[in-house]
């Protein structure tokens, strides 16, 4: 018990301090359960048992599932409905934003929805003089909300099903089995109106403009502190050179974006573009850099962009937006410079937002982590590659994208599918997935090569290597002596105190670390702690669900609120503001539905 309590200790610290991707720290965790066996009693068959467990399969189609919707434009099309629906009255662009996102993430994966569903928010806020900050958070919460509603809304019910169908079978005194696809909706159902209630009364008055409604990106970003544009004299040194031979030396923050000539701009490839007398250079540097190479390199000072419409020449629009780095993208753990991000995407970093701080000043050479948003600015046929890359979110719509709205039928019938065959108990829900992912394949939804980048690859490694911990709590007894410990509580709680204690404990341990994790440790302490004081085991196994299902009051608790983040121009203590309050009223709702729904005793 011991060795399993220092690895869970290591394991907390490593998903709060991210010090390594999540996915990489659970399997970090699975191998060293797996050569500490002895102590740990996993064997390598139970180590990896998670790649094979029906809960990462089913994650695993879901994921595909979601990108078959995604691929229909159903979602942007209920969006754009949205919009036409709420135009510039605030009220009605909240209640839409909530209304539709809600019962959406319901039955399709909500990390996605939201995905999709940024840029169509951000847009409406914009168009209708809203600030995005004020429906960018309700987006993440409402996704949220929208998750409890069936089995399928978040990885973490389907997990949590799991884990309960195996201490039910591992121990049938604790009457556990796996979760029906409508086994919570009452309590869902009771929790959204509620959360949504709040949201549009007390949490619309929390919710800060951070971002203004009539935003302009440069003023946004204050970059015109920080980008300017020099002309190049006759006279200057920097005539014949190259701009990485002029301006290329590491130990200067100077980034050259652009070469402005005749009325013509050049952006890439620079590097070997020769300077001539008479051009302007477009640099993103600093005052205290520029003040030294005006002096230096005899240049000049020309001005710099003031608004948009100032970063390109007449004839060539500027194309300036936001980015979202999400989970699964290629980029999380590089930097701009070792991702070779201009030459890859062809386009300029102007200024990197990392965790809600802007970022000017030699960025380059920072991490990429999940949430980081970046402001870009690229040539028109640049853009069509960012918005279809799936290493970002594109905070705005463009209407260059392409949808097979001729499979919307189709898309649809197949979910509806997914979701009756377990309902009714013809089919598990592993199986019914599965068979949604090849109707969606042989029915042109999907095509066959996008089946493996559909796949958020990090949250089914991230979930193969946390499965073996929870076994590991149950074979050593750790889970037995942690839920003894919490039943210790009943001498100065009731029933339902204990309860709500944990639902508390998960809703905090989610603040900081997966909320899968949470449930792989949490729900074999409670089932056993509701054991030990003769409560009923899925009344606490549902707790726990819950409250890791909804985790509101940080930005790194779940993953998309790391997507409104950025767009948002949020704080974390924003967060904290309106999440706390929204966290501790439902922590009461959901104890007592679970409570009048299903009892606490057993």
């Amino acid at each position: 018990m011991l060795v399993v309590f220092a690895l869970i200790l290591l394991a907390l610290v490593l998903f709060a301090t991210e010090r390594f991707p999540v996915d990489v720290t659970a399997i970090l965790v699975m191998v060293l359960l797996m050569v500490l066996e002895p102590w740990t009693q996993i064997s390598p068959r139970e180590g990896i048992s998670g790649f094979a467990n029906p809960a990462t399969i089913t994650v695993l189609a879901m994921l595909i599932l979601s990108t078959g919707i995604n691929r229909t434009g159903l979602v942007q099309l209920l969006g754009r409905k949205m919009a036409a629906f709420a135009g510039s009255d605030r009220r009605k662009q909240l209640a839409a934003t909530i209304g539709v996102t809600g019962p959406v993430s319901g039955f399709v994966n909500n990390t996605p929805v939201v995905a999709i569903l940024v840029p169509v928010i951000a847009d409406l806020a914009h168009e209708g003089k809203t600030s995005p900050s004020k429906l960018l958070m309700p987006l993440s919460f409402a996704s949220m909300l929208g998750g409890t509603l069936t089995l399928i809304g978040t990885s973490t019910n389907i997990l949590a099903s799991d884990i309960a169908a195996q201490l039910g079978a591992e121990n049938p005194a604790l009457e556990l089995e796996a979760f029906g696809m409508f086994e919570f909706t009452k309590l869902g159902v009771v929790v959204f109106v509620v959360g949504a209630l709040y949201l549009m009364t007390v949490g619309v008055r929390l919710l800060p403009e951070r971002v203004p409604a009539d935003e302009d990106l440069v003023e946004e970003y204050d970059l015109q502190e920080y980008l300017t544009d020099v002309e190049v004299p006759p006279e200057s040194p920097l005539v014949g050179q190259t701009v990485d031979e002029a301006l290329g030396d590491d130990d200067l923050d100077i980034d050259v974006l652009q070469l402005l000539r005749g009325g013509e701009g050049f952006s890439d490839p620079l590097a070997r573009k020769e300077i001539r007398p008479n051009d302007t250079l477009r640099l993103r540097t600093n005052r205290e850099t520029l003040e030294r190479i005006l002096e230096a390199e005899s240049l000049s000072l020309s001005g710099g962009p003031e608004t948009e419409d100032d970063l390109g020449p007449d004839d060539e629009p500027p194309m300036l937006v936001e980015v979202v780095v999400p989970s699964g993208s290629s980029l999380v753990g590089e930097t701009l410079a070792s991702s070779t991000f201009r030459q890859r995407y062809d386009a300029n970093v102007l200024a990197f937002r990392s965790h809600g701080d802007v970022v000017r000043d030699r960025f380059e050479d920072i991490r990429i982590r999940v949430g980081d948003t970046l402001l870009v600015q690229a040539p028109p046929d640049s853009f069509t590659r960012l918005v279809d890359n799936e290493d970002f979110i594109v905070a705005h719509e463009f209407d260059e994208t392409t949808y097979r709205g001729e499979k919307i039928p189709f898309a649809v019938g197949i979910i509806a599918g997914v979701v009756a065959l377990p309902a009714l108990n013809l089919l598990p829900i592993v199986v019914s997935a599965l068979a949604g992912v090849v109707a969606m394949v042989f029915t042109g939804v999907l095509k066959p090569t996008e089946l493996y980048s559909s796949v958020e690859w990090n949250v089914i490694f991230l979930l193969a290597g946390v499965i073996p911990l929870g076994i590991a709590l149950q074979q050593t007894g750790a889970a037995t002596l942690l839920g003894e410990a919490v039943a210790a509580t009943a001498t100065v709680l009731p029933p339902i105190g204990v309860l709500w204690v944990f639902y508390l404990a998960t809703g905090l341990l989610t603040s900081v670390i997966s909320n899968n994790a949470s449930v792989v440790l949490l729900i074999p302490v409670a089932a056993n702690a509701a054991q030990a004081i003769g409560g009923n085991a899925f009344a606490f196994v549902l707790a726990v669900t819950f409250a890791a299902s909804t985790a509101f009051m940080t930005p790194v608790g779940y993953q998309t609120n790391l997507f409104v983040y950025g767009p948002g121009g949020y704080r974390f203590s924003d967060f904290l503001r309106v999440g706390a309050p929204l966290q501790l009223l439902l922590s009461v709702v959901t104890v007592l539905g679970i409570a009048f729904f299903w009892g606490v005793r057993a």
